[in-house]
């Protein structure tokens, strides 16, 4: 299907993504515990997609398709040693060839600042370890142990870290450059429309917030996970082997699990802060009525649901983020469930800056601003896996009220969102569901062969790990839960 976007009015566009923070963890999302009212306020003030979703719930992989607008098969970014690396385009470049400004400040998660990602400017700019990342990913052909583990549960509680830090520095220069330009639109009548690419790293792990929002969730009164107790964890076999690989609950105790989800909250809220400052910052700078502002996540967070720790998984703490999008042009208050995806962002920022733009053969992306506006796209969603802890790709579409995951080789998973919003009710094994799990297939066939991509992704893997210096080198490489900061 073809379809060509409507002139509208361009914009500015403060592009606002934050680091593994779920849909369920916001109170516009539902969360009834979680304060966060300057994100409230977006979505007062603009619209908010209730069916949003990750190309791939991990960083590398997902950071290239936010850049490119396309699916993670397509441009072979695979794993978290896979590193996007500028060659092929994206929306950034897309907008520098016309003349505009386009800044970032904060996490890319790319291969390096010697690459041309599509920015004037990288302020700040947080990428890959070494320009390499985490080799750990690509070894796929069993279940490793993972010596990180014991860490994330070790660091939890009130106080300081180096992203909390981090993320003070990035809401500052943020703050600073949206001053500045204000002051430059002020003196020039032709400035063109500009993007401001704010990236945080909060509520990623260490699970350490600051005091003033660690306390705003004591941790004896915080919620325990769902689905906790060993009886009630999932029985696929992929899942179970995640968990073995991503073995972090088995360092939490009760006290440390509910400091953690406590402080996860208030990296929530923490946030939220930073959001809140960059929306005064516009204001005073006269440019808020002249700014679309797009708010998002690159994935979730498990936060010990069903016994998992971080993403990796296709349930829907990982695999739903946030997605709200305010300003020119966008209904407010409104709550729309047409599913999106983050490769949405690709055309929506065009879309924004240029007034106009057509749709990219290459790439399945729609403008959210159109979809915000009644357009409802005949598409197939898709959100795939091929890093750490698994041994198969990991494919997962949306059919109407009907979650599929295809695992390779493997039995699949089937949920009906609608009766059983919490993922209890796995059919991917009921005789009665024969024909949903079929149309299910059909439609994951209608974006890519899973079994081609799978081969492909271990082929191009075994290439990387021949370049690194073989299994036993990969192996080597340091351990890390979270990207050491820029130097």
């Amino acid at each position: 299907m073809t379809h060509t976007t409507p002139a509208i009015k361009p914009t500015n566009v403060l592009f606002i993504i934050c680091d593994e923070m779920s849909r369920q963890s916001l109170s516009c999302y539902g969360n009834q515990l979680v304060k966060t009212p300057n994100i409230d306020r977006l979505v007062r003030e603009g619209s908010c997609f209730t069916q949003a979703y990750t190309p791939s719930p991990i960083c590398v992989p997902t950071r290239a398709s936010l850049a490119t607008g396309q699916y993670v098969h397509q441009i072979g970014t695979w794993s978290s040693a896979e590193p996007y690396d500028g060659s092929v385009p994206g929306w950034g470049h897309q907008l520098l060839d016309k003349g505009h400004t386009v800044t970032s400040v904060g996490k890319l998660h790319y291969r390096s600042a010697e690459d041309n990602n599509g920015f004037s400017e990288e302020i700040m700019p947080m990428h890959v370890f070494r320009n390499i990342g985490w080799p750990i990913g690509l070894l796929r052909d069993q279940i490793y142990s993972y010596d990180g583990a014991p860490e994330m549960a070790q660091n939890v509680g009130a106080g300081e870290s180096d992203y909390t830090r981090y993320d003070a520095k990035i809401a500052a220069e943020s703050c600073r450059w949206i001053a500045d330009a204000g002051k430059q639109q002020d003196a020039s009548e032709t400035a063109k429309p500009w993007v401001l690419f704010s990236s945080f790293v909060a509520p990623h792990y260490p699970l350490i917030a600051p005091q003033k929002y660690y306390d705003m969730y004591p941790p004896e009164s915080v919620d325990m996970p769902l689905n906790y107790a060993q009886e009630e964890r999932p029985q696929h076999p992929e899942v179970a082997a995640m968990a073995r690989f991503w073995s972090y609950d088995d360092h939490f105790s009760e006290e440390s699990l509910r400091k953690g989800r406590a402080a996860y909250y208030g990296l929530c809220s923490y946030l939220d802060h930073h959001v809140g400052m960059l929306i005064k910052a516009l204001e005073d700078a006269g440019l808020y009525d002249s700014t679309r502002i797009i708010f998002t996540s690159d994935h979730g967070e498990m936060l010990g649901n069903r016994g998992l720790w971080g993403k990796s998984v296709m349930y829907e703490e990982s695999v739903g983020i946030p997605m709200i999008i305010s300003g020119p042009g966008i209904p407010a208050g409104q709550r729309i469930d047409t599913p999106v995806s983050l490769i949405d962002c690709h055309r929506t920022v065009l879309h924004s800056v240029l007034g106009e733009t057509q749709q990219d053969a290459a790439t399945h992306s729609h403008s959210l601003i159109d979809m915000a506006n009644g357009f409802v796209p005949d598409r197939t969603l898709l959100s795939e896996y091929h890093d750490g802890g698994c041994t198969t790709g990991f494919f997962m579409i949306r059919m109407g009220d009907w979650k599929f995951t295809h695992y390779v080789g493997r039995p699949p998973q089937l949920f009906n969102l609608k009766d059983d919003p919490l993922e209890q009710n796995d059919l991917g094994g009921s005789e009665v569901h024969q024909d949903i799990r079929a149309q299910c297939m059909a439609k994951l066939r209608e974006v890519c062969d899973p079994e081609a991509v799978n081969e492909q992704a271990f082929r191009d893997q075994q290439v990387k790990i021949d370049e690194l210096g073989g299994k036993q080198a990969c192996l080597e490489w340091r351990a890390f839960n979270y990207t050491p900061l820029p130097e």
